[in-house]
């Protein structure tokens, strides 16, 4: 269980940082990015985003910090707040493609692709974002390491300003369509029906 958990708490400092970092790179800059085109940017972000989580990997023991155990009562908050991440996945996945979620059509020199306004989309605007917040809680129960919680603790204020960047893009992309859809659909708390 040790070991899983070091694990866990390795791949949380080391790779989550670089996936959010990939977002506060592309919303900003998407003229320049959509001027290069979808494949050179996905190989320079890639490139630069698998550095990070080497160099990131490298110092791996420094950034997970203290161990503070295995704690039972937190493995089963785990275990609910993962079904409800992989709940997330597997229902946003039906709108969510790989094209989509790596950033193909706003990398497009038209700024191409639709608006998901369908599925899950219909009741919340961001469930990935959601989905990967929740996700990382799961993540950082079971690790239990200090450098895992720190990382899970930056992740609500990161994603949201990575919202905030996507939600400007989206604006300019949808225009009104955007503006109807997001008076309607919360960003990330469904509405009772």
């Amino acid at each position: 269980m040790d070991t899983v958990r070091y694990v866990l708490a390795v791949l949380i400092v080391s790779w989550l940082p670089p996936a959010m970092l990939w977002w506060f790179v592309v919303h900003p800059f998407i003229d320049v990015w959509r001027r290069i085109g979808p494949h050179l940017t996905l190989s320079i972000l890639g490139t630069l985003a698998t550095g990070c989580v080497v160099g990131l990997t490298m110092i791996r023991d420094r950034l997970v910090g203290a161990d503070l155990g295995t704690h039972y009562p937190l493995l089963v908050l785990a275990i609910g707040l993962g079904v409800i991440s992989t709940w997330i996945a597997v229902t946003r996945r039906r709108q969510l493609t790989t094209r989509i979620l790596v950033g193909i059509p706003e990398l497009e020199r038209d700024g191409g692709g639709t608006l998901l306004t369908e599925g899950l989309y219909a009741r919340v605007r961001h469930p990935r974002y959601l989905e990967v917040w929740v996700g990382t809680f799961a993540y950082a129960c079971v690790a239990n390491y200090v450098g895992a919680w720190i990382v899970w603790l930056a992740t609500g204020p990161a994603l949201h300003l990575i919202v905030l960047l996507e939600e400007r893009e989206l604006r300019e992309r949808f225009g009104a369509e955007y503006d109807a859809y997001a008076s309607r659909v919360p960003r990330y708390v469904p509405r009772h029906r």
